[in-house]
């Protein structure tokens, strides 16, 4: 027997509540004899706007309140951005299904500037992300870092205002919604150069531990996205990662095989380590555990505690 009501819990701003439409739609595709509603919730980091996040602290800044209305009977499931998702899960929930990952690339966003290459020395670029900051630092040593808060539509509107010269954010959110054209230089970073967050791209579905809520959460599984998952978020859990460190890893999963590559760092990119592993697709469930033994051996540990003593240090560029 099939449930009769779903309540879907997630945050309200337009991106996340693209994603819930989304799984909404799936969900309605199969088990149309089921009404959905949502639980709309307002997360902490939503709610604090002025700081950098590295500097909140914490882990779940953007799932916490969602996961307290869950565990008290308020909503069957959550859509989250699974990049935001902590790799430890309260007792009473868990993560059931990983949808199919869309492209994981950061994308480049300026009204004057072609590309990163483009920017001239000191120019502002927005970003709140310790990651991108490592990795701008290591391309571009010149340029000025400066904070980057708020949903897209409130960060395209800085970047419009001439707060920054040029803004990072990932290129899936500017898909999803249709801002790509609202830029006149939107440019896709290769992951090659840019190695994304663990979990980039993919949501990630939360459920109550109920076996009926299960069964249906179940049916939004992409194996080879949930596989890329375990991967990512073994690696993070290994190093004991948080948003308060500088982190990048990401897993390619195909037909056959498996490449995972990974990044730690300082943000301001002046020591970076970085790694790859390879292996078949049916012997790689293990790989992000190994990959970050084999990084914690070279140091990767105290590279990120120093790494989180210098947190998220603003620097005050010229012109502000």
């Amino acid at each position: 027997m099939t449930m009769e009501k779903l309540i879907i819990a997630t945050r309200g701003s337009q991106l996340a509540m693209w994603q819930a439409e989304y799984v909404k739609s799936e969900l309605e595709k199969k088990f149309p004899d089921m009404s959905i509603e949502f639980s709309v919730i307002t997360a902490t980091g939503d709610k604090i706007l002025d700081k950098p996040l590295a500097l909140i602290g914490g882990k779940g800044l953007f799932t916490k309140e969602i996961e307290d209305v869950m565990l008290s009977g308020g909503a069957h499931l959550a859509v989250h951005s699974l990049k935001d998702v902590p790799t430890e899960l309260p007792s009473g929930l868990k993560l059931a299904a990983i949808t199919k990952r869309d492209d994981v690339r950061d994308v480049f966003l300026s009204h004057k500037y072609k590309n990163i290459e483009d920017l001239p020395e000191g120019a502002v670029v927005g970003t709140t992300s310790l990651r991108r900051q490592m990795q701008l630092r290591s391309m571009r040593p010149d340029l000025c870092i400066k904070n980057l808060r708020g949903n897209v539509n409130t960060r395209l509107r800085k970047l419009a205002d001439g707060e920054y010269d040029a803004i990072i954010l990932a290129y899936v959110g500017m898909k999803r919604l249709g801002l790509l054209e609202s830029v006149p230089f939107a440019e896709p970073i290769s992951d090659d150069i840019m190695i994304p967050p663990s979990g980039q791209a993919s949501l990630g579905i939360e459920i109550i531990d109920d076996p009926e809520v299960a069964k249906i959460a179940e049916t939004l599984n992409d194996p080879n996205s949930a596989l890329a998952a375990k991967i990512e978020r073994d690696f993070v859990s290994r190093l004991e990662g948080s948003c308060q460190v500088p982190i990048a890893i990401n897993a390619k999963v195909d037909d056959d095989n498996v490449v995972v590559r990974a990044q730690v760092g300082l943000p301001d990119g002046t020591e970076i380590l970085e790694e790859s592993l390879e292996a078949d697709k049916n012997s790689a469930e293990d790989l992000g555990s190994k990959l970050a033994d084999i990084m914690i051996e070279k140091g990767a540990k105290e590279l990120l505690a120093r790494a989180e003593a210098m947190a998220f240090k603003e620097e005050r560029c010229e012109r502000f």
